[in-house]
């Protein structure tokens, strides 16, 4: 009772990345409040879903494994989720804002009145002091995300609701193994107790699936863009170091907004959180929504014709000069000095 939830996004049982990060920060939240950690895992074929969980500390794992379930669709996995929420009455409830959580999110928090904050891009427990009534809350879920366009950073609380609700972008929790043979408790679930026969009205007959080209988060080196660049024709020079040095190509929303980039491709609060082992930052000025995105890279390069500008200041190298400047020479001394 009042555990932390999470809910796994699987396909083709494998469990996705974002639901690993939730674990891990499901954990925190977790042992920050003194309860347990429980995850839920609907589809079919889920007998290797413990093997991948219970490393990130998963003390409780529901598993509802059904031919049915599997691929997703919303009837029967919502009725599965708000059944289980007021059987067991979680105080948290985490999912990814993907497809998936952002059809599922809405329809459990509907159903159970719970409300629900989407895109979250941070998670704290913490206080909240209602002056208005004279009344102290203690250790709800701050739920921080941006709001009004990425301008503001907003931290949402709700003090009198459960669950506590979130939808979460992937690459904004670290993913992290607690203790590789930890076994938790698997209770596999009475699927006619959850859900009804008419959950099953909508049948999927065929699927395709396309895999993004873009693969910003799991890019060991990342090239960004920003307005400095200067023009969408410039921007090549950024995909020549990127071929040139195994990189990928990531963009500043003001790139992205003036046409630079593809928004696939944009870095930060509003975009795609990244944490390669370089990245190098091409006439990023450095506004906080960015650096958001960015800030735990292991190695930061800038590139900026400003030596004053923001991001120099959280970086490990500052090249100061012009991108037209500066990347053909990169290009041709990597190319001198490489195997």
């Amino acid at each position: 009772m009042n555990n932390v939830f999470v809910y796994l996004e699987i396909e083709d049982s494998i469990v996705s990345e974002v639901s690993l990060e939730l674990l891990t920060k499901g954990h925190a939240l977790a042992d920050r409040l003194g309860v347990q950690l429980e995850a839920i895992a609907a589809g079919y074929k889920l007998e290797n879903v413990g093997n991948q969980v219970f490393p990130f500390g998963v003390d409780i794992l529901h598993i509802a494994d059904d031919k049915r379930l599997s691929p997703y669709t919303s009837l029967p996995h919502t009725s599965l989720l708000v059944n289980l929420f007021k059987q067991q009455q979680p105080q948290i409830a985490l999912m990814g804002a993907t497809s998936v959580g952002r059809d599922l999110g809405p329809r459990v928090s509907s159903a159970l009145f719970s409300g629900l904050t989407a895109d979250c891009t941070a998670l704290e427990i913490g206080d909240y002091e209602d002056k208005k009534n004279n009344k102290t809350y203690r250790d709800l879920l701050y739920q921080i995300r941006p709001a009004f366009g990425g301008n503001i950073v907003a931290t949402i609380v709700n003090p009198d609701c459960r669950p506590q609700m979130a939808t979460v972008r992937q690459g904004v929790m670290k993913k992290e193994i607690r203790d590789q043979n930890f076994k938790g408790e698997t209770r596999y679930l009475d699927l006619t107790k959850f859900v009804s026969d008419t959950d099953f009205v909508i049948e999927v007959i065929e699927r395709h699936m396309e895999k993004s080209k873009v693969n910003l988060g799991g890019a060991s080196i990342v090239v960004s863009g920003g307005y400095g660049v200067g023009s969408a024709e410039n921007f090549k020079l950024l995909y020549e170091l990127a071929a040139v040095i195994g990189a990928e190509v990531g963009a500043s929303r003001a790139a992205v907004d003036a046409g630079f980039a593809e928004h696939e491709r944009q870095v930060g609060q509003t975009g795609v959180t990244v944490r390669p082992k370089l990245y190098i930052a091409c006439g990023i000025s450095g506004q906080i929504q960015h650096i958001a995105g960015m800030q735990e890279s292991a190695l930061i390069i800038s590139i900026n014709s400003d030596p004053s500008a923001p991001i120099n200041a959280i970086a490990d190298y500052v090249i100061t000069g012009t991108i037209e400047e500066i990347i053909p020479k990169l290009i041709k001394y990597y190319k001198k000095n490489s195997k």
